[in-house]
């Protein structure tokens, strides 16, 4: 027993032994037995009180703290067993002020005609993206690995109500010890895969820049020739996409009407140039397709070719200034964003155009870069249509600023020149400015 129940124990014996003594002489009293039993029942019964009391201060006793709230920090999400989930994207605000008018406008691809005097300002959070990067579970030789992300830049929304978009959505087996990889699903094209540095969505698509995102089938294989070089061949089955074709009575993607899916190829070589551990990159890629165009209800048809031949270079000059830059040449670009948007003449022949892009950034601090750079898309003006558009340049310079690691305020200016045939040329100017908040 207790000290406490010791003490308490004291007092109430005590008591009860009071109350079990004989008043008076006179009183009739028992046997010495009974009177030993009674007084072994009443203690017996102070023993059960005093047992019982510590339970009864317990249940009195003040509820236990609830459990801490989860981490708002973790990822709340749950997947298959071995799969990991990681969320990423950024919360974007572009704003961008034009001399004249850019076609469409939230993005800038090029000048329309007679608009140099007609200002335009544009507003958007379309850019904002929302991803996850998957991974496993892996097997012994093979990683597994995948990635599913959106933009709100698609068709049919308003502009405060914009649809989503579908960038990626693939999966990726890699085999390491091989170096080879298959791809399967909507990503960047093989072909002309580089990227300018500019800060605006459009990528300097239609002004020199081509190459965007289809659905595809890739087999990679990465070889080894030497110490530090490696030989990259790329090969894709990519989605033909063409136009609404109607002739004959329904209404067909003269892309997927094609016998032949689109291929896409590209060979790079990465080796050390002047920088010791940033490796250059030099690679030849191209595309080739068919879009089957119908030109009678008995569905008679002819077939239009879309091709493309890239030259790729990425080059670090020093630790701190990178150039970049691709020139193509080829035939009805449309859906690669070549050609300024045009695909077939005013004889049904295919538009054929070339270009290409060159830019410079320099790292400042590990907070601040600042880029430059310039591209053209020059259509070949026999084989466009009365007002066509002739050429498309621009020209570009930008400053991106980390304010913190998830905070980034960008400022650009850029200029752009397209030409018409038959017509005068525009010329706009667009001062752009984007915040972003990165997760």
């Amino acid at each position: 027993m207790t000290r406490k129940h010791t003490i308490l124990t004291a007092p109430l014996l005590a008591a009860a032994l009071f109350i079990s003594a004989p008043a008076a002489p006179a009183r009739a009293a028992g046997t010495v037995e009974e009177r030993i039993a009674s007084l072994e029942r009443e203690l017996a019964e102070l023993k059960a009180l005093l047992q019982a009391r510590p339970t009864a201060e317990t249940a009195t006793q003040a509820p236990a703290p609830a459990p801490p709230a989860p981490d708002m920090q973790s990822p709340a999400v749950t997947a298959a067993p071995g799969v990991k989930v990681r969320l990423y994207g950024f919360a974007r605000f572009d704003g961008a002020y034009d001399t004249g008018r850019l076609f469409p406008g939230n993005i800038a691809l090029y000048a329309q005609p007679g608009s140099d005097s007609d200002a335009e300002w544009s507003l958007t959070g379309n850019a904002s993206r929302i991803g996850m990067d998957l991974s496993g579970p892996d097997t012994g030789k093979m990683k597994l690995s995948g990635k599913i992300e959106f933009d709100f830049f698609g068709k049919g929304g308003d502009e405060n109500a914009a649809a989503p978009r579908l960038r990626h959505g693939y999966l990726k087996a890699y085999w390491p010890e091989s170096d080879f990889s298959i791809l399967a699903g909507q990503t960047w094209d093989v072909n002309s895969s580089l990227i300018p540095f500019v800060d605006d969505a459009g990528l300097m698509w239609n002004a020199g820049n081509i190459g965007g995102r289809h659905a595809q089938l890739r087999l990679t294989k990465g070889f080894r020739a030497g110490d530090t070089e490696r030989v990259e061949v790329a090969v894709a089955a990519a989605r033909t996409i063409g136009d609404t074709n109607s002739i004959t009575g329904v209404a067909t993607d003269n892309g997927k009407d094609a016998n032949i899916p689109t291929i896409q190829g590209r060979v790079a070589l990465s080796t050390p140039i002047l920088v010791a551990d940033k490796p250059a990159t030099i690679a030849v890629s191209g595309h080739y397709g068919q879009e089957q165009w119908d030109t009678d209800a008995s569905n008679t048809s002819v077939a239009a070719d879309t091709w493309s031949a890239s030259l790729e270079l990425s080059m670090p000059l020093t630790d701190k200034l990178l150039f970049a830059g691709e020139c193509f040449t080829g035939a009805n670009l449309e859906n690669y964003w070549g050609g300024i948007g045009q695909s077939l003449g005013s004889t049904g022949n295919e538009t054929r155009a070339e270009g290409g892009w060159a830019a410079m950034r320099y790292t400042l601090s590990p907070t601040t870069t600042v880029a430059f750079g310039g591209g053209i898309d020059d259509p070949d003006d026999s084989d466009l249509a009365a007002a066509g558009r002739a050429f498309n340049r621009t020209i570009f310079a930008n400053v991106l600023e980390s304010i913190t690691p998830n905070f980034i305020i960008g400022l650009q200016l850029s200029e752009w020149k397209t030409g018409y045939v038959g017509g005068s040329d525009s010329d706009v100017w667009r001062t752009q400015t984007s915040l972003t908040y990165k997760f």
